[in-house]
């Protein structure tokens, strides 16, 4: 009878969306720059419909062990990943397949793989992963044993007895665990006896009548991939009791279009040397080379969005900083008082570091003014009298990120010296209520007496407050101090006076913000790297600020947590300077507090409606007294002694 050879049908990878998203994450999040081989486990099966590629598949489980189905069979291997292109594509890819190719030959000649018959079936992958576009480069290789000569077959492929096919696959189904890739089939008269693989040297030296059954993945007339290296084993191990096998190749989804040929063995047991690998797949032009996809295509553009914002902030830790809490940043609730100038490019700066939920507040509304100068707002938002500031704001940031959590609130903040009705008391009610849902308060509003109440309420809560104010060349961004720990000072502890209205008797340019455009933008991004530098701190708010050049005060993972930092744009310089609370503080001040929490809000109508009881009750009057008698004693003095 004529000899012809073997010939086998190749695996084409079949790549889940959800293999690529579990590779980015764990690329972002735990290999990073780390480009050893990274174990995979992938599988195939043998009930695809007739006309089907034979398909090996890996998906968001190939990470870990993988839960597989009774017909599914397990394949290992190894994913080598490369950090840039370049080395993608100049890469020895033959390096790779004969280092998988060594470690499945040690397996067939030390007969682990009768332990274990998946080890038969083996696989690498090279890829390249450009994050940023979601763009995936892989070449796959289904390693693939071939001997010093092709495999010949004796008697030619044919479809399988109906009998022998129907015998198997009733023994099959009596099968309680799971299928093997891989067994033997020794026949009895008209009964069939299942043997594991490491049980048929022996029956093959007894010449009982013995065949080996492979799983197999390919549904047409030529055995599928896997049974290569099943015939280089049995030449290996079997090739000095027999010089020909009998292979089945048995496909479960129907049985009857299973396939048998006899294949001549030859004896391979003094081969050290590992055989030439196979198995490179080929791409969609039907070469040899790396296959591309490009998931952003498939995926939902908000959770793309979701990945990209995160991208630049996981990328930090890769080299700069590994210790970054980026879920701390992700899970913080921010509070913004104002949506104007301050606000809007504070509530950028928050998204550009992850954070997902932001609340703004603001009475305003848009004019023709605000957009050239306030980052969320556009010129149509200024048309028909104008759109709420707040309201405005949180839409237009969810058009930047639609993952962001914002939401807008017109609210007017009460303030001392603006005379209020008791009917405020919901709009007090309403900011505790923020500031107690939410974990830092920015106060960016207008006017200094509109950080009061804020500011009480952030002692009382002891919440941490983010300040950032400007003048016209000059600004301030400070961290009001924690009672818990810190003697930091607030935004008021400076003054020896207390808020009172400063817009009234003021003139055009008094009233409104008048400074250099850029200062916004500074102040903004300062306010909110003084906060990440603040979390990212072992103390958080609580950590100390620099008060003295002998001290030497930690510094967080992000740096130094001033207090203060002060910039003046005429001389392009900061200051760095510190505040400690004071006693007769106006905002946070021990009697301040106190009446607060005994009277609440009566305590605050007489504040928002008369002029002097918040410095008869903090001190600040007395003071002001002393200070008064100190300069008329110190007059008296003088004058004594011109004499």
């Amino acid at each position: 009878m004529e000899q012809s050879q073997v010939q086998f049908v190749p695996f084409n990878s079949c790549i889940s969306g959800a293999f690529w998203q579990k590779f980015s994450e764990n690329k972002l999040e735990h290999y990073k720059l780390d480009d050893s081989n990274i174990q995979l486990i992938g599988y195939y099966c043998n009930n695809e419909q007739p006309g089907l590629p034979c398909t090996f598949n890996v998906d968001h489980e190939s990470f870990e062990e993988l839960r597989l189905g009774r017909n599914n069979f397990r394949s290992e291997g190894f994913l080598k990943n490369f950090n840039t292109v370049d080395d993608f594509k100049n890469c020895d890819q033959g390096v790779y397949a004969k280092e998988a190719g060594r470690k499945l030959w040690q397996d067939i000649t030390s007969g682990k793989i009768f332990d274990d018959v998946s080890l038969l079936n083996r696989f690498c992958v090279l890829t390249y992963a450009d994050l940023k576009k979601y763009h995936y480069y892989y070449w796959f290789n289904f390693i693939g044993l071939t001997g010093l000569e092709k495999f010949s077959l004796i008697n030619p492929i044919r479809q399988m007895n109906d009998q022998e096919v129907i015998l198997i696959y009733q023994e099959i189904q009596k099968l309680s665990g799971k299928i093997e890739p891989f067994f033997g089939v020794r026949k009895t008269n008209n009964a069939i006896e299942f043997l594991q693989l490491k049980e048929i040297s022996k029956s093959l030296q007894n010449k009982e009548e013995i065949f080996v059954v492979c799983c197999d993945p390919s549904s047409n007339d030529y055995p599928g991939w896997p049974c290569r290296n099943l015939i280089i084993s049995a030449c290996y191990h079997w090739g000095k009791f027999s010089d020909r096998l009998r292979v089945v190749c048995f496909r479960s989804r129907k049985p009857e279009l299973s396939i048998e040929f006899t294949v001549q063995l030859k004896d391979l047991s003094n081969l050290e040397e590992c055989p030439k690998v196979v198995g490179w797949e080929k791409n969609e032009k039907g070469k040899y080379g790396p296959r591309m996809v490009n998931m952003a295509s498939n995926m939902d553009p908000n959770k793309l969005a979701d990945g990209a914002v995160d991208l630049n902030l996981k990328l930090m830790r890769w080299r700069l900083m590994p210790d970054l809490d980026l879920d701390r940043i992700k899970n913080l609730k921010c509070l913004l008082l104002g949506a104007g100038t301050l606000g809007c490019n504070v509530a950028r700066n928050l998204l550009g570091w992850g954070v997902r939920t932001i609340t703004l507040v603001d009475n305003g509304k848009i004019s023709y003014s605000n957009p050239v100068r306030q980052s969320l707002f556009f010129f149509e938002d200024s048309l028909n009298g104008g759109k709420p500031k707040a309201e405005t704001a949180a839409i237009n940031l969810k058009k930047i990120f639609p993952g962001v959590k914002a939401t807008g609130i017109s609210l007017s903040i009460p303030m001392p010296g603006h005379q209020a009705l008791p009917d405020v008391r919901k709009d007090v009610e309403k900011i505790q209520e923020l500031m107690l849902e939410h974990d830092v308060t920015f106060l960016l509003m207008d006017t200094r007496e509109s950080r009061w109440l804020p500011t009480l309420l952030g002692a009382k809560y002891n919440k941490l407050i983010i300040n950032a104010a400007l003048g016209f060349d000059s600004y301030l961004v400070m961290r009001h101090g924690l009672k818990s720990n810190t003697n930091l000072g607030c935004y008021f502890c400076t003054d020896v006076v207390a808020p009172g209205n400063s817009q009234k008797d003021r003139t055009l340019d008094q009233q409104c913000t008048v400074s250099r455009p850029g200062m916004s933008m500074i102040a903004a991004s300062i306010a909110v790297e003084l906060l990440m530098t603040i979390i990212q701190h072992p103390l958080g708010g609580e950590a100390p600020a620099d008060t003295s050049c002998e001290v030497e005060v930690e510094e967080g993972l992000l740096g130094i947590v001033p207090h203060h930092i002060r910039g003046h744009m005429s001389k392009f310089t900061q200051v760095f300077p510190t505040s400690l609370a004071f006693n007769h503080c106006s905002a946070c001040s021990k009697p301040v507090l106190d009446a607060f929490e005994k009277d609440e809000f009566e305590f605050l109508l007489k504040v928002f409606n008369e002029f002097d009881y918040l410095e008869k009750v903090s001190g600040l009057d007395e003071l002001q007294k002393g200070s008064s008698d100190a300069v008329v004693d110190y007059s008296d003095i003088d004058e004594l002694s011109d004499d």
